[in-house]
Formats: structure tokens, sequence, C-alpha cells
């Protein structure tokens, strides 16, 4: 799998040169696959790029931290503010003007910045397990966990993020990403303070939302709050699904569905430009 080189990364301060392993595959239009806050191999998007891969290029990105890409020492709390700036510099890298954008989870937050602050790069969104508070006291507990004991995720789980990230160092990445949350609650001056400095409503952007009813990172009220800013924009509930329905058994199909639909309707887009 391909690396490529950018001049610098707004998420490894300080540093020349940072390499970012990728993953590439298919033709026609670019779409960008944004990982979750655990790297991408804990939810690969296998199915996706089987039923995608003869209609766009797929490119799928281990953010800086993940991977085989660079390691760094912390998360600061404007991480997805930065992650966003790096994403923008692999584009260019890959000389790519204009990408559609999937963003599970973290990478949904990713995709939210980018197609606020660079809209003239972004052809369409799919925001899946989307983040909107900054303030998530249903998952409090489990970040503080992730910070104090992150072998805590089970034995799956921590020998799939081992063999992606490095036994040696897996488990601060863990500890990396816990942290950053804790300091986004921790600095929010209200409890409803959102990720997108109250802008989300100025998106223009086509997009759609997908999430799982039983996502356990949701808190009560976020959806709607989401409903309240971008009332036209489509909001998918997949019921029985978690954290992340792209890959879970009993509803990716649903899934795949639904981001057919939109895709289809964002290429026909792109074809009469």
């Amino acid at each position: 799998m391909p690396n490529l080189s950018i001049n610098e990364s707004p998420r490894v301060e300080g540093a020349g040169p940072v390499q970012i392993h990728y993953r590439e595959t298919g033709s026609g239009f670019p779409l960008l696959f944004l990982h979750g806050g655990w790297g991408y191999e804990i939810y690969p998007f296998d199915r996706q790029i089987e039923a995608l891969r003869d209609r766009f290029r797929i490119l799928i990105p281990d953010r800086s931290g993940y991977g085989c890409s660079g390691r760094i020492p912390d998360f600061p709390v404007d991480f997805h503010q930065r992650a966003a700036g790096e994403t923008l510099r692999f584009l260019d890298a890959l000389r790519i003007r204009r990408a559609v954008l999937w963003g599970h989870s973290d990478g949904a937050v990713i995709a939210g910045i980018l197609g606020l602050g660079a809209p003239e790069r972004v052809s369409g969104i799919i925001f899946e397990a989307f983040h909107f508070y900054r303030v998530k006291p249903g998952s409090r507990k489990f970040f503080e966990e992730l910070v104090s004991r992150p072998e805590g995720v089970g034995e799956r789980v921590a020998r799939t993020l081992a063999q992606e990230h490095g036994e040696d160092y897996w488990k601060e990445l863990m500890r990396n990403g816990g942290r950053a949350w804790l300091k986004i609650a921790d600095g929010s001056s209200h409890p409803e303070e959102d990720l997108y400095g109250c802008k989300l409503s100025e998106l223009k952007v086509p997009a759609m939302f997908l999430h799982g009813s039983r996502d356990p990172r949701t808190e009560p009220g976020e959806l709607d709050a989401v409903r309240r800013q971008l009332p036209h924009t489509p909001l998918h509930v997949i019921e029985g699904a978690g954290h992340s329905p792209h890959n879970e058994s009993g509803s990716a199909a649903e899934c795949n569905r639904l981001a057919n639909e939109f895709l289809q309707g964002i290429r026909k887009e792109l074809i009469r430009r």
C-alpha cells in the first residue's frame, strides 16, 4: 500500500516532511474515507469498497498517529481541526481538487470541519456516527477507562489495534484519544456547546447522515440538535445498528443502499459539470 510525503502537517508540529500511508483502489471520482478514533481496521470499509470501486477512486489515509503513518506523542484539544488541515494537504499532494467524503465518528467531525471551512474542495459528505456536542457525559466513563486501562477494550479489539498500530504503541493511542475527548469536554463553556462553533447550519455541501439507533456514543437530544441545525439534510437512523453501521452485519446492507442512493446523485451532478 502506498505512502506519500506532505511538506508539513498541523498534527505534527515542528516536523518537516510527514509520511502518510493510504489505501487506494477503484477508479472514477475521488471518494475519501475518513476513519474514526481507533483507526481503520476496527471498522473497515470492505463492503463499501466492493460496492463502489467501479465508480469511485477510493482513498483511505491513515491520519498521523495511526496505522503505518508517523506516530505522534499526544492529541491536542483541537485535533479534529488539525486533522482537517492534514487532509487538505493529503489531497493537494495527490493533486485532487475535490472529493466526496465519508467520515466515520471522529472522521465525521473532520468531514464537517472540511465542509464548512473548505467547501470548494468537497463534493458531498456522508456523516456516519456523527458527533455534535463537545460534552459527552454518557461517554465520560468510557473515555476515562481508555486513559486508565486501554486493555479493557477486550482481547479481539486489542489484538486488532496492536496489529494495525503496533504492540508498543496502541495503548498510548487509546490514551491519547480518551484524554483529548476529556479535554474537549472540560474546556467547554456550557453542556450544549458544539464542535463546529455554532456554524453547522451554514453547511452548504450536499450531505446525508447515517446513524445507528443504538450508538453508545450518542447523547440524548444530540440527533435532534443536528436536525435543528440542518433540517433539510437527510438523517437516517438505522434501527438496531451501533457505532459502525457500515460494517455491522445487520446494518451494512441498508447502510450501503442509502449511501449508494446519495452517491448516485452526487455522481450525476459531477458528470453534468
